[in-house]
C-alpha cells in the first residue's frame, strides 16, 4: 500500500494538529503514516495513539528507507492533478503538516524547493487530513480525483442561531436523518475529525468573548 508522509511545520503539537493527525491515523493506518521533522517537544507531547505511526525527528530528505525518486509532493501549485496511476510510480505521498490559513499562505514552498515531483488535488484548499484522505482514495482505492464527493465551504450549525463557515473543501459524507414530522431525509455533511466541531465551537466562543 502507498505510504503517507506528513512533514510537521507547526511550532508545537496544537489541538487542531492532534485531531487532524488522529483522523489520518484512522484513515490510512499506523503502518502507512509517517510524521517527520518532529521536535523533541512535539514528540514528548504527542498522544500515545499517534506514536503508533512512524515518528521521526529527521526531515523528509533523511527518513530511513525513503528514496527521493519515490516521493510525490501534494502541492497546490503543481501543474498535474493526482491520478490513480501515480501509485504505480510513487510509493510515498508527502504533505505539509500545517494548519490551513484563509486566505492560503504558500507554506508548501518549503517542501517544493527540495525538488520533489508534485501533484495537486484541485483548486480549493483542503485541511491536511482531508488532503491525506483524498489522496488515499485516489492512489489506494483508485477513485479518480473528480469522482471523490466534495462539499465546499460548508456552514456548520451549533444551534438555531449559531453557525460558522469553514473556508475549505471537505469530503462529503451522506447521512439519513428523520425529521421532526417523521420524514426520512438524506443530508450531506463534511467528513471531519472526531472532536473537531467541538474545538471549532470552543474557539468560536473564545473569539466572541470580549
Amino acid at each position: 500500500m502507498s505510504k503517507f508522509i506528513v512533514d510537521h511545520m507547526e511550532d508545537g503539537m496544537h489541538e487542531w494538529c492532534v485531531l487532524e493527525y488522529k483522523h489520518m491515523l484512522m484513515n490510512v493506518g499506523a503502518d502507512n503514516l509517517y510524521f517527520s521533522s518532529l521536535s523533541d517537544a512535539c514528540i514528548e507531547t504527542m498522544p500515545e495513539e499517534l506514536k503508533q505511526a512512524h515518528c521521526h525527528k529527521e526531515d523528509v530528505l533523511h527518513l530511513p528507507g525513503v528514496e527521493f525518486k519515490d516521493v510525490c509532493l501534494l502541492d497546490p501549485s503543481a501543474t498535474e492533478p493526482l491520478k490513480p496511476e501515480d501509485a504505480d510510480t510513487y510509493k510515498y505521498f508527502l504533505f505539509g503538516g500545517i494548519l490551513g490559513d484563509d486566505p492560503p499562505r504558500d507554506r508548501t514552498k518549503e517542501l517544493r524547493k527540495l525538488g520533489f515531483a508534485g501533484r495537486h488535488l484541485g483548486p480549493i484548499q483542503m485541511s491536511t487530513d482531508t488532503a491525506v484522505n483524498v489522496t488515499k482514495r485516489v492512489v489506494v482505492d483508485r477513485v479518480p480525483l473528480d469522482k471523490v464527493p466534495y462539499i465546499d465551504s460548508p456552514e456548520v450549525f451549533f444551534s438555531k442561531h449559531e453557525s460558522v463557515n469553514l473556508p475549505y473543501r471537505y469530503i462529503a459524507e451522506t447521512k439519513e436523518i428523520t425529521t421532526k414530522d417523521g420524514q426520512k431525509k438524506t443530508i450531506r455533511k463534511p467528513l471531519m475529525p472526531p472532536g473537531m466541531l467541538e474545538l471549532i465551537k470552543k474557539d468560536n466562543d473564545r473569539s466572541l468573548d470580549f
